[in-house]
């Protein structure tokens, strides 16, 4: 038998990831009063390659918290690394784009970055429990108005009520389920492996990611951390794994003794067993919201098609989910025409680049266009600048996805 807590919140926040922690700041901004829940207790792990763009330093920045992220365990990034199918690389310096020697971003354990956006956001909400599992959502005359679970500690079952349900519980997400949003689409989804490693060589303040026909159509990453360590690992489509019954960690030991880069692992030592996870990718424009609630993060689909990246976007989704959420409770007003505001917001901001991305990862699958760009960009410092720009966000990444742009590749 489940009891309430009798309290009515502004906002129940289901899962303390990035965006549901960041949620919870930008709801205590707007005086909101917020539930935080999440299954399990912080510290805790998160199968990620733990990259943050730049795009998530906007919004750290805008949530005041840079400054305290800058000096978590990590690396910093200042360029990144293409290498295509035949071995050429080109390296993209982003500090040209760089004002007051503010990092482009960074590489930072999730289990750290987590567990520091978890505890600024508990310092704020109303109420956080952790080691809760959410197991149904509460509705009323067609509308979430909370959540029901269990305390995995205490064995206790609870029911919440709230004017708002933000549904932040991952690619797995039960609101989503619940709601009858869930959806897994191969061809819009990515499966991938990381595995830490110590003594990886050639590592600097760049992050790799290589298009190896071990691997292809995916990409093989080794992204540096801190004291020495990396995070190494490979993604690829799920519809592609299923067609060629590709065994990913095959695959990932292939790429590691390839010729390409067999020397730089020849004293390197995994600290883990490679260990997967799924992306729900944003190259399929999925329903978000309902009457009362909304998806977030990796629970919305948002991670990015051709990079992988899901923090940035998860961050965004945080934004503009409490922005809508202050207007309805302002209003009254929870249907799902009002929070479809959300949705709306969402995809003014992030929507292009997402099918830009999509197009991106479409061309990636083709090995000698990949050779073409990259070659080319390793020649040409215009070329190289260009793609700088767009990773900087400078330049408009569609950019990179307009045929007329390889016509002038062609020709440069």
């Amino acid at each position: 038998m489940s009891t309430s807590n009798g309290q009515t919140y502004d906002v129940i926040i289901v899962g303390g990831g990035p965006s549901g922690a960041a949620a919870a700041l930008y709801a205590d901004r707007r005086g909101l009063s917020t539930l935080l829940l999440d299954k399990d207790s912080f510290p805790r792990d998160k199968i990620c390659g733990d990259a943050l763009s730049g795009k998530s330093v906007t919004i750290l920045e805008e949530l005041e918290l840079l400054d305290q992220v800058s000096e978590l365990p990590g690396a910093f990034i200042q360029s990144v690394v293409f290498g295509s199918p035949t071995h050429t690389q080109v390296n993209i310096d982003f500090k040209r784009n760089i004002v007051e020697n503010t990092p482009s971003g960074f590489v930072i354990r999730r289990e750290i970055f987590d567990n520091f956006l978890f505890q600024e956001a508990k310092k704020v909400a109303a109420t956080t429990v952790e080691n809760f599992l959410v197991k149904d959502v509460i509705r009323e005359n067609g509308r979430l108005v909370g959540v029901s679970g269990k305390n995995t500690e205490t064995g206790e079952s609870l029911d919440y009520r709230g004017k708002i349900i933000l549904g932040c519980d991952g690619f797995n997400s039960l609101v989503a389920r619940k709601t009858g949003l869930y959806e897994h689409d191969p061809e819009h989804w990515v499966v991938a492996l990381r595995q830490y490693y110590k003594g990886v060589k050639g590592l600097t303040d760049q992050i790799e990611l290589h298009y190896i026909d071990e691997v292809l159509p995916g990409y093989f990453w080794i992204f540096p951390l801190e004291d020495g360590y990396a995070n190494v690992g490979i993604g690829m489509l799920h519809k592609y794994i299923k067609d060629r019954n590709v065994d990913l960690k095959e695959a990932m030991e292939h790429a590691k003794e390839s010729e390409a880069f067999q020397e730089r692992f020849t004293d390197a030592e995994p600290m883990e067993d490679p260990t997967g996870w799924n992306l729900p990718v944003g190259s399929k424009h999925r329903k978000i919201y309902g009457n009362g609630f909304m998806l977030l993060g990796d629970a919305a689909s948002l991670i990015d098609p051709f990079t992988g990246e899901g923090i940035g976007n998860a961050l965004y989704s945080a934004k503009y989910a409490i922005e809508v959420a202050d207007e309805a409770i302002e209003a009254g007003d929870f249907s799902e025409e009002f929070i479809a505001q959300y949705d709306q917001r969402l995809w003014a901001e992030v929507g292009d680049e997402l099918q830009v991305s999509y197009k991106l990862q479409k061309l990636g699958k083709i090995r000698p266009l990949l050779n073409f760009v990259i070659n080319k960009a390793a020649r040409s410092d215009e070329v190289s600048n260009i793609i700088a720009g767009m990773l900087a966000n400078e330049v408009p990444r569609k950019k990179l996805a307009n045929p007329v742009f390889y016509f002038k590749l062609l020709f440069s």
